[in-house]
């Protein structure tokens, strides 16, 4: 995380009341590289019933809520929805409790510093200006038009004002020794941007005097509002090897070499599910609960890879986040572990892999429903702002009762992480090549599509026995020219329709492919009525909604003339 140094200043100036609000927060233990640290400064609008009120709760509303997000939400997704959150709550309480549009109105800039980076919301004539190499630069825009002295209608944009609300977002990367200045208009309308750097530089060592000394020079200055400043010096960066660290558990020393009959902490072992050259599974009983589990264990090979070891723990942090019956669940840690490992459910069953192999004949109805569940499962990770990135027959079981679940997590990305990789890496595809959306190969990057291609790698597979290109995309000329191979040519079995249905999801183009799970699902469980031809099924199964409100109205009718009768 990084280090900084804080100094602020608030006065009410020539006015009754001071309406603007300002704060910082850290993040909790186990925080730092998922969410940062934030500082926010908000201006409540004078012209409005609540301007003290609407500042207070933009700040308040942003700080405390930000660290309740998901851990793996991306700083974006976590600020923008607690804005619009805020935004809609405020315009709603301004016309319930005041009667009026203008009721709660306020500015926000806020500031996340996380991970090397800063990223900025701006909605108002607040501002956020940096101090770097002897210049200042003002890194927002205010939102205003019209005459300086009518501030009850020059703001174009404000917290507040409506329904709807746009943010500005940006990101800057962040230098040692970089200075961030927030301000509200009172302040920097009447003090040239020259004279604040001149007090900063004069009082480096105490930034609380700083801020003091730029408002008191904008109140000579003739202004005529509140008057706030804070100022933030980003003393440390934190280096590479921060960045990738969870948590400390991942520098414990690896387990023993594990066999039958033998304990792991309460573990016993009894016998070996899987193993390869990254890592073990075990079968084992929770001797206190008497449960089957499995047990993960890092390999051997890599007790020297830091980053290994980093990337192993994180599949357990992953697994924690997730709450869905098509994930498999983590078992939460035992009180001080002494070795790195992790324990899952254990999913008495068989791989989708195995799964295909026994079923030469797949029945299409048997497709449907592992397509739905497998679903159910990506979009409980997309929702948590994660792209599993590595979807295939080999990381999917499927139980003795049916349930599909999706069991790895070792190549995740989490978008809250993700913004903390540098930049400047190469970016390989992570996953098995047969199911690496091409994407990856011309962008080195993916998102949800490229799960959603994946999954129709995998659908096509379960009815086919085959891949849609015939082999995967290991290099961009592969992308270029592999030419799709209709199913209806590998399985004369399968309906033209879902061939079609297939194609789409497959696309090589993400533009091309479904731009969503439902659209995928729907066209993979409905056929579509061809044109020219009469659709003579129910109502009720092509339009329920219809179907039910028909049958009301003519009930309705039918009691009508009863009572008439």
């Amino acid at each position: 995380m990084s280090h900084i140094t804080i100094g602020a200043f608030s006065d009410k100036g020539v006015k009754q009341e001071n309406e603007d609000s300002y704060g910082v927060m850290f993040p909790e233990t186990g925080q730092e590289l998922t969410k940062g640290i934030a500082i926010a400064i908000a201006d409540g609008m004078s012209g409005c019933l609540a301007a003290k009120v609407a500042s207070e709760t933009c700040i308040k509303g942003l700080l405390l809520d930000y660290y309740a997000t998901p851990d793996s939400w991306s700083v974006k997704k976590s600020a923008s929805k607690i804005l619009l959150a805020t935004n809609s709550w405020m315009f709603a309480q301004g016309q319930a409790v005041y009667g009026s549009d203008l009721g709660m109105v306020s500015t926000l800039s806020a500031l996340v510093l996380k991970s090397g980076s800063a990223y900025m919301f701006h909605i108002g004539d607040s501002r956020i200006s940096l101090l770097r190499d002897n210049a200042v630069d003002q890194l927002t825009t205010d939102h205003k038009s019209g005459h300086k002295y009518d501030k009850g209608k020059y703001l174009t944009r404000a917290m507040g004002t409506g329904k709807n609300l746009e943010i500005d977002y940006r990101i800057l990367e962040v230098q040692e020794g970089d200075i961030f200045i927030l301000t509200t208009d009172g302040v920097h309308e009447f003090i040239a941007v020259s004279e604040m750097k001149h007090i900063i530089m004069e009082n480096r060592d105490d930034l609380n005097a700083a801020a003091r000394l730029i408002c008191e020079k904008a109140l000579r200055g003739g202004s005529d509002d509140n008057l706030t400043c804070q100022i933030i010096r980003v003393d440390h960066l934190p280096d590479v090897r921060q960045k990738q660290n969870l948590a400390n558990r991942a520098r414990l020393p690896f387990p023993p070499p594990l066999d039958m009959g033998m304990l792991l902490e309460g573990y016993e072992v009894l016998r070996e599910l899987h193993a390869n050259a990254r890592s073990q599974v075990y079968l084992a009983r929770d001797t206190v609960s008497g449960e089957l589990v499995a047990l993960k264990t890092p390999s051997s090979n890599f007790d020297d890879d830091g980053l290994y070891m980093e990337l192993f723990h994180r599949e357990e942090w992953i697994g924690t986040q997730i709450t869905s019956p098509h994930i498999v669940k983590i078992i939460p840690p035992r009180v001080n572990r002494k070795f790195l490992y992790y324990v899952t459910e254990y999913i008495e069953g068989q791989t989708l892999r195995e799964w295909i192999t026994d079923h030469p004949a797949p029945d299409l109805a048997k497709a449907r429903d592992i397509l739905r569940q497998l679903i159910q499962g990506l979009r409980a990770m997309h929702r948590l702002d994660m792209v599993h990135q590595d979807l295939k027959p080999e990381n999917i079981m499927i139980d003795q009762a049916g349930t599909v679940k999706i069991i790895d997590f070792g190549s995740v990305k989490v978008a809250s992480i993700a913004e903390g990789a540098e930049t400047n890496r190469p970016q390989m595809p992570v996953g098995a090549v047969d199911y690496t959306a091409p994407e990856y190969l011309l962008y080195g990057d993916g998102d949800n599509l490229s799960d959603l291609y994946a999954l129709g790698v995998v659908i096509y597979e379960i009815l086919t026995h085959r891949l849609p290109y015939g082999k995967g995309f290991s290099t961009l000329r592969h992308a270029r020219q592999l030419a799709y191979i209709p199913a209806t040519i590998v399985n004369s079995d399968v309906p033209p329709w879902i061939d079609r249905v297939l194609k789409k999801a497959v696309e090589k183009d993400p533009r091309e492919r479904y731009q969503s799970f439902s659209q995928f699902e729907r066209d993979f469980t409905v056929p579509p009525v061809r044109p020219g031809k009469q659709d003579f099924s129910p109502l009720l199964e092509k339009n329920p909604l219809l179907f039910w409100r028909g049958l009301s109205f003519l009930l309705a009718i039918l009691l009508v003339i009863s009572l008439l009768v």
